[in-house]
């Protein structure tokens, strides 16, 4: 029976399109995927998409959508790419799905149950893009240490999860399973930044906001984003907090590696395996914690509109020379660069000279002197063994640095089979073979010592580029060598038969027409944004409704007594307004833009005061101030033209 291999991406937060530098960690973990089916084993591979949490609220209020409808939209997206670029999972999970809800909302129980969480008041900062909380002390420069980004101050009361008591079961196990981190800098960073110092209690649940799975013992709770997201990896096979799990999960868990970036390796080497131990459930084996692939000349910028994005390089370069690069420009500890002429240079030095001309030139010559007939004639010189061991070598190489996760470096050993064979030809020169008679046998013999080498090194390479490496058999009139055999040089059958006219793996570009291009996508793109920023949308007309509908509006002239910014928030203003009540009321309102607290107090206004109350940015608000909007969106507060006294009603 097969061994098993469950490997997963992190799942991509459902926020926007993924950019290049995001769409790297499923091409890895895709290529890591392929080989080790290649390599025999049961793979099961699972991505997906996190979709709950206050930043998706906030975006789908900006964009004036539901939660939900944010969130479908931008999964379909992300799916859209992950497919693009040719990626095999098994399981694409969505947080969203009603199975993962119903899971999640079980495991916390059954932590409340045990006491592993517990309920108090977090007071602390908060970063909503990371959806982390941090103390004073972890603070760099007042930012969020993850991100760089501001941080705001909540208070409010939450559930806690005991991580403390986990700590020292923690430890123990990366003492014992020192291979559980890698890279090694990795480890290093979490015991000596994290562990040491003492675990804090993690906070598990909030109440500002409503986009999450609600806690079922107490529903004005919503689970925390990461308890949520990270629990994907046992409920997308099937796992049951409280029954049987499917067949899937008794199969698969404990899964072989994690691939997540190493801004998150903290939640997965940390709060994963303490979430794994209060279920009792076995701990993953690995975490992988890849380094970042940044932009060339700069961070990706939307509003500078030079994000890269996987769709625009294919169109580019094609889906399998955009693979190619994304693995051969990563190193395994440092971050690496990408950009459109390190793309085209790559292209260029390795796909076109090496690999697309080697496979050009071999089967040029077999067609030309042997009607395109591939046979081994023993005709063996010493050259020929340098080429054998160089070849029969590669894939001890490649195997090592695939399971080492040293993905470029394993690129490296399969173009240097290439760049030899590419010299066996300058060096044994068909050309002169071909011009003696009596040379037929050896010509023959070096012809297919190199459609040997390119099967061996194009069967490494299927992993990384699949749609190419399959034109590459198709021309070789042969099929993908099994991995168990390629260490064996001269299993190509005698007598096989390349395509005649075989089409160019790849051409080579041109750098200028590369720029030219990619400058006219760019403006393209940048015209479209800016026609779209400066028109405003459309709005369908609403039904009618009935005199009767309109009574149940309550509108009451409003007087501004005081108004302030809500801090850590541009757009919003919080007012107290006297509506002719014994207590003023509480409205905040997004016209900071517009409107400064200044010019708000002492505004007669009219509200809307039987309307529901919400919280907003931690704040009640009672009510809603009425404002006109014209097509450019700026606001203007409706205000009676007389001096109507507060409370007045308007109708």
């Amino acid at each position: 029976m097969a061994r098993k291999y469950y490997i997963t991406t992190a799942i991509a937060y459902a926020s926007g399109k993924p950019h290049i530098g995001n769409t790297y960690e499923i091409v890895l973990a895709d290529v890591l995927a392929r080989f080790r089916r290649k390599q025999g084993y049961d793979v099961f591979f699972q991505t997906g998409t996190d979709e709950h949490g206050e930043k998706n609220q906030l975006k789908a209020e900006a964009a004036g959508m539901s939660p939900q409808e944010f969130v479908d939209r931008n999964s379909a997206e992300i799916k859209r790419i992950w497919d693009l670029m040719g990626a095999s999972y098994d399981r694409f999970i969505r947080t969203t799905e009603p199975e993962h809800k119903e899971q999640i909302a079980e495991i916390f129980e059954k932590f409340l149950a045990s006491g592993d969480i517990y309920k108090g008041e977090y007071s602390g900062w908060y970063c909503t893009p990371c959806e982390s909380f941090w103390t004073e002390s972890q603070l760099v420069d007042g930012k969020c240490p993850d991100c760089g980004r501001e941080v705001k101050m909540a208070k409010e009361e939450a559930y806690f999860f005991r991580m403390s008591k986990y700590a020292d079961a923690l430890m123990k196990y990366y003492d014992e399973h020192p291979d559980f981190i890698v890279p090694v800098s990795r480890k290093k960073e979490m015991v000596n930044n994290f562990l040491k110092p003492g675990l804090q209690d993690l906070c598990v649940s909030r109440t500002t906001f409503d986009w999450g799975i609600k806690v079922k013992s107490d529903p004005k709770h919503v689970v925390y984003v990461w308890l949520d997201a990270l629990s994907n990896y046992i409920t997308g096979l099937g796992y049951r907090c409280n029954g049987k799990s499917d067949p899937a999960f008794d199969k698969y868990w404990p899964a072989d590696v994690h691939i997540v970036g190493k801004d998150i390796v903290r939640f997965h080497t940390i709060y994963w395996p303490i979430f794994l131990m209060a279920l009792g459930l076995p701990l993953p084996k690995q975490v992988f914690g890849h380094a970042w692939l940044l932009q060339d000349g700069g961070k990706m910028s939307k509003s500078k509109g030079n994000v890269m994005y996987a769709d625009d390089m294919v169109d580019v370069f094609g889906v399998d020379a955009v693979r190619y690069c994304l693995m051969a420009l990563m190193p395994y500890d440092n971050d690496g660069v990408i950009g459109w002429e390190q793309v085209t240079e790559l292209i260029n030095n390795q796909l076109a000279n090496v690999f697309g001309n080697l496979v050009s030139r071999t089967i040029a010559m077999c067609n030309k002197y042997f009607d395109g007939v591939v046979r081994n004639a023993g005709a063996e010189e010493p050259v020929d063994a340098e080429l054998k061991a160089a070849v029969g070598d590669a894939y001890a190489q490649f195997s090592a640095n695939m399971e080492a996760f040293k993905v470029a470096d394993a690129l490296d050993v399969i173009v240097s089979v290439f760049r030899r064979a590419n010299k066996y030809i300058d060096e044994t020169a068909p050309w002169t073979l071909a011009k003696d008679e009596t040379k037929r046998d050896r010509l023959a013999t070096v012809l297919y010592n190199l459609c040997e080498s390119i099967v061996i090194a194009t069967s490494m390479l299927q992993c990384f580029m699949p749609s190419k490496c399959d034109e590459v058999f198709a021309m070789l009139g042969t099929t993908a060598r099994d991995f168990a055999d390629l260490d064996k040089f001269g299993l190509l059958a005698d007598g096989t038969k390349v395509a005649r006219d075989p089409a160019k793996l790849f051409d080579r570009l041109d750098p200028k027409q590369i720029e030219e291009q990619v400058e006219k996508m760019y403006a393209e793109r940048n015209a479209k944004n800016s026609e779209k920023s400066t028109q405003a949308p459309k709005k369908p007309a609403k039904e009618s409704i009935s005199i009767d509908d309109f009574a149940k509006v309550e509108l009451k002239v409003g007087k501004v007594v005081r108004c302030e910014k809500v801090p850590k928030a541009d757009k919003l203003l919080c007012s107290q307004i006297d509506v002719g009540e014994d207590k003023l009321r509480t409205v905040v309102s997004g016209i900071a833009a517009y409107y400064s607290p200044e010019q708000m107090v002492g505004k007669r206004v009219v509200v809307v005061t039987n309307l529901k109350p919400a919280k907003l940015r931690g704040i009640m608000s009672e009510g809603m101030i009425l404002c006109a909007e014209d097509e450019d969106g700026k606001l203007s507060v409706v205000s009676p033209e007389g001096e109507i006294a507060p409370g007045g009603e308007v109708r």
